[in-house]
C-alpha cells in the first residue's frame, strides 16, 4: 500500500502537470480534463492542490516512495509552459520525469493514450511546455474528449465547451483512470503503463 498522505522530507523527482484554463467558467470543459484529473488526485491522495507557486496551484505528495510536484498551471493553457518550466528549473527535474495530463480531440470521449513523447500534435499548452522545455521529451497523459460533429465546427469553441449527459460519465472515469495511469508511470514506467491503460 503506498503512503500517499506522508509529505515527502526530500526533494522533488517528478512533476505532474494537470493542464487546464483557471477560473470558474472553465469548469467542466473539454479543455480542462487535466484539472478535473487533478480532483481525482486530491480524492485519491488527499493532496491539496492549493499552494500558489511557479504561476501554479500546487501541492507535494509521495508516489511510490517519490517525492512528485502536483501542478496545475494558473496561466491560461497557451502558457503552461511559463509554470512548467519555472518549477523545472527549479527542482531540476528532466523532461522526461514530467507527466503532462492534456485534452485529445482526436480520440473518444474517455478513452486514454500513454505517450512517452511527441509532437503538440496542434495542443496549445502542449505547444507552450515543450516550447519552454526545448524537448518533446516528456510523457504526456492524452484524454480524448472526442472530435467536433462537423468540419465547420470552431475547435475553440469546441474544447471551450461543456460534457454533456453519457460522455459526462465517460470522462469522469477517464480522469480516475488517468490519475491510475500517472501513479503507474512513476511507479512501473512508460511502457508498462501504455500496455496497461493504452
Amino acid at each position: 500500500m503506498l503512503n500517499f498522505l506522508k509529505k515527502p522530507s526530500g526533494g522533488v523527482s517528478w512533476i505532474v502537470v494537470f493542464l487546464g484554463n483557471p477560473g470558474s467558467k472553465y469548469t467542466g470543459t473539454r479543455h480542462n480534463v487535466g484539472f478535473m484529473t487533478a480532483d481525482k488526485c486530491e480524492k485519491a491522495t488527499g493532496a491539496k492542490i492549493n499552494r500558489s507557486r511557479f504561476k501554479a496551484l500546487t501541492d507535494q505528495i509521495k508516489v511510490g516512495g517519490e517525492g512528485v510536484l502536483l501542478m496545475k498551471p494558473q496561466t491560461y493553457m497557451n502558457l503552461s509552459g511559463d509554470a512548467v518550466a519555472e518549477a523545472a528549473k527549479f527542482y531540476k527535474v528532466p523532461a522526461e520525469r514530467i507527466i503532462v495530463i492534456s485534452d485529445d480531440v482526436s480520440l473518444p470521449v474517455g478513452k486514454l493514450r500513454i505517450r512517452a513523447k511527441g509532437s503538440a500534435g496542434g495542443h496549445n499548452g502542449l505547444k507552450s511546455i515543450i516550447a519552454r522545455l526545448g524537448s518533446e521529451g516528456f510523457p504526456r497523459i492524452k484524454m480524448g474528449v472526442g472530435a467536433p460533429p462537423h468540419p465547420d465546427y470552431d475547435m475553440a469553441d469546441w474544447v471551450l465547451g461543456s460534457f454533456k449527459n453519457q460522455d459526462a460519465e465517460d470522462i469522469d472515469a477517464s480522469a480516475k483512470r488517468a490519475w491510475e495511469a500517472v501513479e503507474s508511470i512513476i511507479t512501473e514506467g512508460v511502457e508498462k503503463s501504455q500496455s496497461r491503460f493504452n
